[in-house]
């Protein structure tokens, strides 16, 4: 690809990017409870999508230090989100579910972000739309290769 191009398109991707992450993220924070924050948020969603999981896995995927992962863990487990449960071979391994509460929690923000994001989405064609979220799975896959 020509480098002025290149450029051109890394310049545009930034500055979308940037509007789209910012926007995004306060509208799904105006619909959140006060005391969920939205690190907390994408935790108990990835929980819910994995059923179990550990805080080393968790911290592997939101590539964040086993600390920041311990604290959101508290903070789930004191607001009955989460549970722990020790692995009955290996006591030095506890894994985390979502507690009913935080499944129904998980469902219920689920449901807000859709009708949030169904709002934009309809601004694309069927095939736009497609072609678009295949485009950024592409950009996902890319980045999770080593």
């Amino acid at each position: 690809m020509d480098k002025a191009l290149l450029s051109s398109i890394i310049e545009r991707y930034e500055e979308a990017s940037f509007i789209v992450t910012r926007r995004i993220n306060a509208a799904i924070r105006e619909r959140m409870r006060d005391d969920l924050t939205l690190d907390q948020y994408a935790v108990i969603r990835y929980m819910r999508k994995n059923d179990r999981c550990t805080s080393s896995e968790l911290a592997d995927t939101f590539c964040v230090g086993k600390s920041s992962v311990t604290a959101i863990i508290n903070r789930l487990f004191d607001k009955d989100l989460i549970e722990r449960q020790p692995d009955e071979k290996d006591r030095r391994v506890t894994y985390l579910r979502l507690t009913e509460e935080g499944r129904r929690l998980s469902q219920e923000m689920e449901d807000r972000i859709q009708e949030l994001l169904t709002k934009y989405l309809r601004h694309f064609e069927q095939d736009e739309a497609l072609l678009f979220i295949d485009t950024y799975e592409k950009l996902a896959r890319v980045l999770l290769e080593p």
